[in-house]
């Protein structure tokens, strides 16, 4: 019997269905950590993206809005017009409602930032404060419409931080996924703010996550991917930056020059950073000596920002306008110098005046300005020899932002986005690889890393220094009467001693103690409220090694997986 053509492309569209839906339901029951994961990090990249987006268009309305600009790209032209009460008030303004809201939302202050995603990611199994990063987000919201010098890049990645973290309390997601979706969330806001799809990636891998592993590369691409789409939607696909003037290196004669600049950037990044450190120090030591309230310590700030504004209106937010005039060559030597150091100076009262905001936009702005300062002397020097003096200010933009970020390959990967030219990509990769290589070595690795270390928080050293503060002494003690532990007279001659760990203690406070006293176990105590001891077992040497080393292979199997 002959079979008839339609039936026989029933059967085959039929099998086809069957065929689909075996591997739909591989995929639900088999699968749901490839499938459901890779939804929901495509769900999270469009979420933070939105968010990056609508925290972006914001500040540009209630910016224009507050100052009275038609075009807050040419916001401190505009300002330059304005009466001076107007930028003194406005900033000072602005400053108290940014105190008041971070001390409703926070308990000690302080603006959540890149910082804390990246404690997030290795302390927090991927989580980070929600309450007080929808809270930070308001304030640094706040701090760039009305005034403050920072930037937008540290809430936006915050506040996609607190976007994965609500999902992953839902979902209950464990601490590798966790992380791997706080990396999504991460790529896919700093690619909707800069419209930089492979930077973002690599920004959420290189600074955030700190590995490289395949199992988080492919979702935080797509989710970066998706942020990039969202960004074009609204903006189409153009670049931050436009440059206007050629950018071949003569000969390749001037990549000399290119090492000098990246030094020097590097020594600019470091005072930057430090300057914003003492800034803070200085701040604290003058809230506690006049017993100023924490809520008016932005405000403060905010009223010396705005005495600076008079004379400065550069400073003001971002700072768009005044990096593509160093980009183009819009300013002469005195400008670029006297810019880099008023906007440093003010981008230490502003982050040192808890006012919120990020330094990846300053530090492309001193960069830039510090590069063109550098180019307009390098030229003069040896004109004969030398392209243009921008070309400087392009590879100085990427070197000191690279320098504070601690990230070499996405920043430069951004800056090249952020610009759209890549041939000068030598210059730029000569100037970052100097400046950072410099400035590592005199903090902690980066800005974001040496706020940590000054928390006590050890990121920097990597995951053989803050998996101890994970590890707590209680969960690792051998109970009081377990055979295996020490009888209560040996432990009452080592409390005796003064040799005893608390139970809340981690085993970044227990192991130094081990190696001091040269014994296989400790006593365990708590104390009760009269202040007497109450012993609780005991922590043997031998178990916390093995629960320090399965920690330290499990680090590792997820860095490399």
């Amino acid at each position: 019997m002959i079979e008839h053509p339609r039936q026989g492309l029933r059967a085959l569209a039929l099998q086809g269905l069957a065929w689909l839906r075996d591997i739909w339901r591989i995929l639900l029951h088999r699968g749901p950590s490839q499938f459901q994961f890779w939804l929901i990090a495509l769900l999270i990249g469009v979420a933070a993206g939105f968010a990056a987006l609508a925290f972006r268009k914001g500040i540009t309305a209630l910016q224009g809005w507050v100052y009275g600009a038609d075009d807050v790209d040419f916001l401190h032209s505009f300002a330059q017009g304005l009466p001076w009460y107007v930028l003194l008030i406005i900033p000072t303004v602005g400053g108290l409602i940014v105190g008041l809201i971070l001390h409703h939302f926070t308990p000690d202050g302080r603006v959540r930032s890149v910082a804390d995603v990246i404690e997030g990611a290795a302390m927090r199994n991927g989580r980070v404060e929600i309450r007080e990063g929808l809270g930070s987000a308001m304030a640094s919201f706040l701090t760039l419409s009305t005034g403050g010098s920072s930037g937008r890049e540290g809430p936006v990645v915050h506040l996609a931080g607190v976007i994965s973290s609500w999902v992953s309390d839902r979902i209950k997601a464990d601490g590798i996924t966790g992380r791997d979706l706080l990396g999504c969330a991460v790529a896919a806001a700093v690619s909707a703010s800069f419209n930089a799809p492979i930077a973002g990636a690599l920004f959420a891998l290189e600074v955030v996550l700190r590995h490289f592993a395949v199992h988080a590369f492919a979702p935080i691409v797509i989710a970066s991917v998706a942020g990039t789409v969202i960004n074009r939607l609204a903006y189409g696909d153009v670049t931050e930056f436009t440059l206007n003037t050629p950018g071949a290196l003569q000969f390749y004669v001037e990549l000399p020059a290119f090492l000098i600049l990246g030094l020097v950037c590097g020594l600019v990044a470091v005072i930057l950073m430090r300057s914003i450190f003492w800034a803070d120090n200085l701040g604290t030591e003058v809230q506690n000596a006049l017993s100023l309230p924490r809520w008016l310590r932005p405000a403060v700030s905010g009223a010396l920002l705005g005495v600076i504004a008079i004379w400065f209106p550069h400073i003001i937010g971002v700072g768009y306008e005044t990096t593509v005039l160093a980009l183009t060559g819009g300013l002469v030597l005195s400008q670029a110098i006297l810019f880099t150091l008023v906007k440093a100076v003010a981008v230490a009262v502003t982050m040192g005046g808890r006012m919120g905001g990020g330094v990846f936009s300053p530090s492309l702005m001193i960069g830039a300005m510090t590069g063109l300062a550098f180019g307009l002397i390098a030229t003069s020097i040896l004109p004969d020899v030398s392209g243009t003096h921008t070309l400087y200010a392009f590879a100085g933009m990427g070197a000191v932002a690279a320098a504070v970020l601690g990230a070499p390959i996405s920043t430069t990967l951004i800056v090249f986005e952020l610009t759209g030219d890549w041939q000068i990509g030598l210059a730029v990769m000569v100037a970052v690889s100097l400046s950072t290589a410099l400035a590592s070595r005199l903090v902690d690795r980066s800005f974001f890393l040496t706020q940590l270390e000054r928390r006590n928080i050890h990121c920097a050293a990597g995951p053989q220094a803050y998996l101890l503060a994970l590890l707590s002494v209680g969960s690792l003690m051998r109970p009081l009467g377990d055979p295996r532990g020490a009888t209560e007279e040996d432990c009452a001659l080592m409390m005796e001693q003064g040799l005893v760990l608390r139970s809340d203690q981690s085993l970044e406070a227990a192991l130094p103690v081990f190696d001091r006293a040269d014994v296989p176990y400790l006593p365990v105590v708590d104390a009760t409220q009269g202040g007497d001891l109450v012993l609780l077992g005991t922590l043997h040497h031998v178990d916390a090694l093995k629960a320090y080393n399965r920690a330290l292979v499990a680090t590792a199997a997820e860095e490399h997986s």
